[in-house]
């Protein structure tokens, strides 16, 4: 974490290791234009993002017409969807800010000098089986489906780029079948859209690379799922749980 201290209204982003000071008198643009360099990927709005200071508070605008960001603080006590068009303010001193354009989901994070709210733990139901992260209860075998679509991100956060497994590659990973994968993974989803989770039901417009984005975005920085669960990846450990 960069030391931000005697910087009144400070605000750094930092992507892949690389910190980038944000003007308070311009917005600072993320997309394929802008100081990031994600021009090479055509499926990436040229002005998706921006962080702008206004009233002496740091914002962060959607100003794309089709991606969405997923919003958290690092310890998952909030987690918010940005949609085309919204707008949050950047409350906490650090935030994490995902996002998914075509194959490839990006991380970048966002320091400010003074936080106007601290973070709040998440609670986690002990260790029987099934594991309550706020109001939402996950099966072993349900955890270890978005474990395998999250590895990527939980095994290297900070990469540059990183891409979502497919259904396929998932399944393969866990040991399991195709039409099992597929299974579990709309009983995730619609377990998820029941406690609010928006972006995870399918229908027109909505492809099955997108949902499997969402899910991504939305357990890492929600923290329903973390690093430490990567051992679930073991198929011995799924062997005497529920199918």
């Amino acid at each position: 974490m960069i030391d931000l201290e005697g910087t009144t209204g400070a605000c750094r982003l930092e992507f892949c290791g690389e910190w980038f000071e944000v003007s308070p008198t311009e917005p600072f643009v993320v997309g394929r234009e802008g100081p990031l360099g994600l021009d090479d990927n055509p499926y990436l709005h040229r002005r998706f993002l921006e962080v702008v200071l206004v009233d002496g508070m740091w914002w962060l605008r959607n100003v794309g017409s089709r991606l969405s960001a997923t919003i958290a603080e690092p310890s998952g006590g909030m987690q918010a969807w940005l949609t085309p068009g919204g707008r949050l303010p950047l409350v906490f001193g650090t935030t994490i800010v995902i996002f998914t354009a075509g194959p490839t989901t990006y991380q970048v994070s966002l320091e400010t000098a003074h936080a106007t709210f601290a973070p709040t733990g998440v609670l986690s139901g002990p260790e029987t089986g099934t594991t309550t992260v706020g109001q939402i209860a996950l099966t072993t075998t349900q955890r270890a489906l978005i474990v395998a679509l999250s590895e990527p991100l939980l095994r290297d956060p900070g990469s540059t780029t990183t891409q979502i497994p497919s259904s396929a590659a998932a399944a393969a990973r866990l040991g399991w079948a195709q039409t099992r994968f597929n299974r579990k993974l709309d009983n995730v989803c619609d377990k998820l859209d029941r406690v609010g989770i928006k972006g995870l039901r399918g229908g027109p417009g909505r492809l099955a690379t997108q949902r499997r984005a969402r899910l991504v975005e939305y357990a890492v920085t929600s923290r329903l799922v973390t690093s430490a669960d990567l051992g679930l990846l073991d198929g011995s450990m799924l062997d005497a749980v529920d199918s």
